[in-house]
């Protein structure tokens, strides 16, 4: 379903992404762990077509998404949904209003600027808000809301979009131990329930050894791992994150609260 293949960004002379090829077959959940700088938001941006890349191809069901232009890009990242980590909601919008605008691209103007929808469109996302445990939010302003239910907000907005494939930039960083593990949980159930690819780019070996089918680790804009959770070893997250084999086996094992300080950075994207 998706093949990328030798995909490069630069900036300047700095690769961020240089020269990546893996593939992905059917719905799989997918981890991409790495330090900062490792190029992994930088890849999903490109993969959403927020950046361009300077070279290689993403092929997804046999089409190049890297050379769609105008309104085939457009209908592309409706396919391709992105929940971020500061949820990028509209503030003090009613929560509804922020899931309906998951389809704001198939609207006309008139209609986004008094803000009318069909009633189908909006049942459908009072249902996708009931489906996330937020139903009841739906009236109240995003901004009210804390930062484990925004992210659900955020969500729901993207399933609005009905997507192929969720793209989940450290979808949880910004979130206290509880809040993330209710929103890995929602990604996890619609990756199961609902058969979509979901690629996540996630700060701790743990949470990709909890949900992922597969992990990708990346260090300096290169992938230097690629396998299942289980393989994430002592060695492994070496090599990930370049540390020594104090921090590798701690961050194998547990969360970045228990870590000495000087080597928190290294599971934070």
């Amino acid at each position: 379903m998706l093949q990328v293949e030798n995909v490069t960004r630069r900036f300047g002379q700095k690769a961020a992404v240089d020269d990546i090829s893996f593939s992905v077959q059917g719905p799989a959940f997918v981890g991409i762990i790495g330090r900062s700088g490792a190029g992994k938001s930088t890849f999903l941006r490109m993969m959403n077509r927020l950046t361009d890349a300077t070279s290689g191809r993403i092929m997804v069901e046999g089409r190049d998404i890297l050379a769609l232009k105008g309104a085939e890009m457009r209908a592309w990242q409706s396919q391709c949904a992105m929940i971020f980590q500061q949820f990028n909601l509209v503030p003090r919008m009613d929560v509804a209003s922020n899931v309906l605008h998951g389809i704001l691209n198939r609207r006309s103007t008139v209609a986004t600027i008094f803000n009318l929808w069909p009633e189908a469109d909006i049942v459908k996302a009072l249902a996708i808000l009931d489906r996330l445990g937020i139903a009841e939010q739906a009236p109240k302003r995003a901004e009210a809301l804390s930062g484990g239910q925004q992210q659900r907000v955020a969500i729901a907005r993207a399933l609005m979009q009905d997507p192929k494939i969720i793209l989940a930039d450290e979808p949880i960083a910004s979130l206290d131990p509880m809040n993330a593990q209710i929103v890995m949980d929602a990604l996890r159930r619609i990756n199961q329930e609902d058969g979509r690819m979901v690629i996540a780019n996630l700060h701790t070996l743990d949470t990709a050894r909890r949900y992922c089918d597969r992990v990708i680790g990346m260090r300096d804009g290169r992938i230097v791992f690629d396998g299942l959770p289980d393989q994430l070893t002592t060695g492994v997250a070496r090599d990930i994150y370049g540390a020594d084999a104090s921090f590798s086996e701690a961050a194998t094992s547990t969360s970045i609260d228990a870590l000495d300080t000087r080597y928190a950075e290294a599971l934070l994207s």
